[in-house]
């Protein structure tokens, strides 16, 4: 194709196969301003102490060199910076990319490797958040006296047709003990002498796997009947509560803990409600949970409040969260030592509609204070810094820290997840601090 180009036209072409002599050392392939270095840099000012403590490649002891934590660190930190959730994604990088190239400093990795780490290190990485929270505390850039509290819904690793009734789950489950039972019976029997050892014990370990989760699926049923129940109770008579009494609870078999929600998009996929508390003088994340309840309305803010205090060792005085949060025995709880602001659930009746702020006979003087507070001039603008600092904030992890499906299955996996993208914002975005 070349030859058909104009006579007398000059190209730069590639030549591959050209031999050149580079002098390069990895310090060379960023920039001295590249936010790889900064990362870097504020990881080198913390104790990683945490991750150390299970490494078993010791000096005088056989074995191969364990890879040093600190790098594992530093890939998970600026991948979710990079908004990378992925252990096979982040090896590639490794590879290909030149700040990840940077970290490594010649050291491989694998995405095994990396995703073990990432996720089997919950203390480690609990306290390594609480170490940055104090440190931007200790510079009073972070003040806790106000923080905004709301959840983020994550996609999670389960089949949207996975989902069982009752009556489908007991029946997989005894056709999934028979099939154990068949499998034992072959392997001891000498049945399945084509196969060899590993295969044996691979099918067999599948079907013990399958038959676990029924089981967990199964276990998973009392309590979402009890809910069930309640529902029943607080929707009545009427349409609606037909509507709910048709309901029949509904179990996943590949991922029994996970729930079916409603998600930003107005769909139903089985799902995690990330907490998030977020500090609203300086939009650091102050906290977070893991919970696999679809509504706010389960008492999630006063043990949020509890672990930013402990994280903080200060006093929250006022706690911003979204009217699912309402529920009148967490206005009883926080009393006057703490201001909740939370708007009031929307009256059933269109005649009351407006009205339900109006003081009301037998109203607690934990409730007139509320009603009050969310009344006046001044309250309104107080809870308008909620969306502003959480909608923000909880938008930046899910569409640029990787907080969007999480493949991992665990409560405890599931929360590692969390804290590395709630780490990954925090250093990003108080890295000068950090370092000052």
């Amino acid at each position: 194709m070349r030859e058909r180009v104009g006579f007398g036209v000059r190209l730069r072409s590639p030549e591959r196969r050209q031999l050149g002599w580079v002098a390069q050392c990895a310090d060379d392939l960023v920039g001295p301003s590249h936010p790889v270095r900064s990362i870097a840099a504020v990881l080198e000012k913390l104790d990683l102490s945490g991750f150390y403590a299970g490494i078993k490649a010791r000096e005088g002891v056989s074995g191969r060199d364990s890879t040093d934590p600190g790098l594992l660190v530093g890939l998970w930190l600026y991948g979710c910076v990079r908004g990378i959730g992925s252990g096979r994604e982040l090896a590639r990088r490794c590879e290909e990319s030149a700040p990840f190239l940077w970290l490594c400093g010649g050291v491989t990795v694998n995405h095994r490797l990396l995703s073990d780490f990432r996720t089997d290190h919950g203390s480690a990485l609990d306290d390594l958040f609480t170490q940055v929270i104090a440190s931007l505390v200790d510079q009073d850039i972070v003040k806790v006296s106000r923080i905004s509290q709301d959840g983020v819904r994550v996609r999670v690793s389960a089949g949207a047709s996975s989902f069982r009734r009752e009556e489908r789950l007991r029946e997989l489950l005894t056709q999934a003990r028979e099939h154990v039972e068949q499998l034992r019976q072959q392997v001891d029997g000498g049945v399945a002498a084509e196969l060899s050892a590993r295969q044996k014990g691979a099918r067999k370990k599948a079907a013990e796997d399958r038959l676990k989760r029924l089981e967990q699926a199964v276990a998973q049923l009392p309590e979402l009947k009890q809910k069930q129940a309640k529902a029943e109770e607080r929707a009545g008579e009427g349409k609606q509560g037909e509507k709910v009494r048709k309901r029949q609870p509904r179990v996943s078999t590949t991922y029994p803990e996970a729930r079916r929600m409603k998600m930003p998009n107005g769909g139903f996929n089985p799902a995690v409600n990330v907490q998030l508390a977020t500090d609203t003088s300086s939009r650091a994340v102050v906290g977070v949970e893991v919970t696999f309840e679809g509504t706010d309305s389960v008492g999630l803010s006063e043990p949020m409040r509890q672990q930013v205090e402990q994280r903080t060792h200060k006093k929250v005085q006022q706690h911003l969260i979204d009217g699912g949060y309402m529920r009148k025995e967490d206005i009883e709880k926080a009393g006057e030592e703490v201001e909740l602001f939370v708007p009031p659930k929307v009256a059933r009746l269109p005649a009351n509609r407006g009205n339900e702020l109006q003081p009301k006979k037998g109203d607690s003087p934990a409730l007139l204070r509320w009603k009050k507070r969310m009344a006046s001039e001044e309250g309104k603008e107080i809870y308008k810094q909620r969306a502003a600092t959480s909608e923000t904030v909880n938008a930046d992890l899910r569409t640029y820290r990787g907080l969007s499906q999480i493949t991992v299955r665990g409560t405890d996996k599931l929360r590692s997840v969390a804290l590395w993208c709630a780490l990954a914002y925090n250093i990003f975005h108080f890295a000068k601090n950090l370092l000052g």
